[in-house]
């Protein structure tokens, strides 16, 4: 049977998953909306933005970063973009890329839903071609203007989960955002315009921003830039996260952290019970490192006197990948009034600006910035276009989307969705999910049983439950990813262990680099 691979979207791991598959002999076809690579964060970002980890962290196993243009550790949005472009071209991955083609739907075709309903088996064999079906791919080119379907017998979905949809909050009729006589939009439509459209914007307006995340803050800090104290920047939170200043604290999450020690104080999905004894007997370190980290924050940062102090612990945020980088001397902007950090519970539009609880008189704002996330439940639901697999990616309140190695889900067959799920460190993840499908894809090992994945699936929902809390549904795996990528490992036959020595295997933060050349046999 034919062994075509189609590819949706032209990120970091579109990009991963083209060139792995392409060295297994496949010849994949890339369909990217945008008119060039990179994604969504790379071509839609701020240019002030940072990259959330140092190059060591943040690179492709083969592929080193070029000398660095700063010293902070930290690349900047342009050079990271310039390297992901330099790697397209490295790997020869542009000639399977087709620019300008929005994929606006998929349907798979040749299996009926009671026949899959019957399957013990993914795909009726535990492997990326045994079913019958094939999918049908729905492409909108723009440059001609013109609807294509192609067909695939497996498709690898990279769309990402923070884009496309903007999270626009419910609000009562009398405090809709239609009251508002000035200009909403959310953190896409910002990064989108040019340096003069978005110069005009901003310089010398009141500007409001209601969110707590990076693109929140990266905003706010340019903002300040722009205007200083005359139009100082209101920054509206409602949920308070863990900011990095540094490199130095960088360091010491990573040695707490990131490495095998430190994800043996923290209990594992599927671990043995000697295992969970001794992670039960560590739970003070637990405490301690979490403890330590808040009080070196607390420390370097003003966050008492503003009112800054999360009301959950550091280890929950970085479980559930809602730290962030600071913009360099944020607080500094904050001290010298040109950013005003406000915390509510609710908030409201008037014809002059927000209103929030507890305050007599509105934020007077000429433009408003979103920054209330993005629904990437429903954007990868709208992918498809039978109701049956709509409803099986639909996330409920009390669950989320159900990947089985953070990749395929139990019930839709011949689809892989990489990407989706969080890691500190978004790349590597990505890279070590590839190599493992490309496995697959070429058949060197099978899945277990429907049955057997789902239970794979919840225990890990629970595992991010336990210490993600209300954010179990962002699917991060901040404190499982050696333990999850071990898992990847054992699956394609390799050896987990990538260090040498007992002192580096331990407490050694783990890296990119050390999956270089991962094969069957390595």
């Amino acid at each position: 049977m034919e062994r075509r691979v189609v590819i949706v979207g032209a990120g970091i791991s579109a990009l991963l998953a083209c060139k792995y598959t392409m060295e297994k002999g496949f010849n994949p076809i890339v369909f990217e909306a945008e008119s060039s690579i990179g994604g969504v964060w790379f071509n839609h970002t701020i240019k002030s933005t940072k990259v959330q980890n140092t190059r060591e962290a943040y690179r492709f196993s083969d592929f080193d970063w070029p000398s660095p243009e700063d010293d902070d550790g930290f690349p900047p949005h342009n050079e990271a973009l310039e390297y992901v472009r330099s790697y397209a071209k490295n790997f020869g991955l542009l000639p399977r890329i087709r620019l300008n083609c929005r994929v606006i739907g998929i349907q798979h075709v040749g299996v009926t839903a009671q026949e899959m309903e019957a399957w013990d088996l993914w795909g009726g064999t535990g492997t990326a071609f045994g079913s019958a079906g094939k999918w049908h791919v729905k492409v909108h080119n723009k440059e001609t203007d013109t609807v294509e379907v192609h067909q695939a017998e497996f498709i690898i979905l990279c769309i990402g989960r923070f884009s496309g949809l903007p999270n626009i909050p419910k609000l009562p009729p009398d405090q809709s955002i239609e009251r508002f006589r000035g200009k909403v939009l959310n953190p896409m439509e910002y990064s989108a315009l040019d340096d003069s459209a978005a110069a005009e914007l901003i310089e010398g307006k009141r500007i409001t921003i209601i969110g707590s995340g990076k693109s929140a803050v990266d905003i706010a800090a340019e903002c300040a830039d722009a205007n200083g104290v005359r139009h100082p920047c209101t920054m509206i939170q409602r949920t308070i996260h863990w900011f990095i200043p540094d490199l130095f604290v960088w360091g010491a999450v990573g040695c707490l952290f990131m490495n095998r020690f430190g994800e043996l104080l923290v209990h594992m999905p599927g671990e043995s019970f000697l295992r969970c004894l001794f992670v039960t007997l560590l739970s003070p370190l637990r405490w301690g490192a979490s403890k330590f980290v808040e009080s070196c924050l607390r420390w370097k940062l003003p966050l008492k006197k503003y009112g800054m102090i999360p009301d959950r612990s550091f280890l929950e945020d970085l479980s559930s990948c809602t730290i962030g980088i600071l913009p360099k001397n944020f607080y500094d902007k904050v001290e010298d009034g040109s950013i005003i950090l406000k915390r509510l519970k609710k908030f409201g539009f008037v014809e002059e600006g927000v209103i929030i609880d507890g305050e007599d008189q509105p934020i007077r704002s000429d433009v408003v910035i979103l920054a209330t996330g993005y629904k990437g439940d429903e954007k990868l639901a709208n992918m498809f276009k039978s109701p049956i697999f709509r409803e099986l990616i639909a996330r409920s309140p009390t669950s989320s989307v159900p990947l089985y190695r953070q990749t395929i889900h139990p019930h839709i067959p011949s689809l892989a969705v990489i990407g989706y799920a969080e890691s500190l460190a978004n790349l590597p993840l990505f890279e070590i999910q590839c190599q493992w499908l490309a496995e697959f894809l070429e058949g060197n090992f099978v899945l277990p049983s429907i049955k057997e994945m789902e239970k794979d699936v919840k225990v890990w929902e629970e595992h991010r439950k336990q210490y993600a809390g209300r954010n179990f549904w962002r699917s991060c795996i901040g404190v499982s990813n050696i333990w999850a990528k071990d898992q990847l490992c054992k699956d394609m036959g390799c050896n987990p262990r990538r260090k040498k020595g007992f002192f580096a295997e331990w407490f050694q933060p783990y890296g990119p680099t050390d999956y270089v050349g991962l094969t069957r046999n390595s």
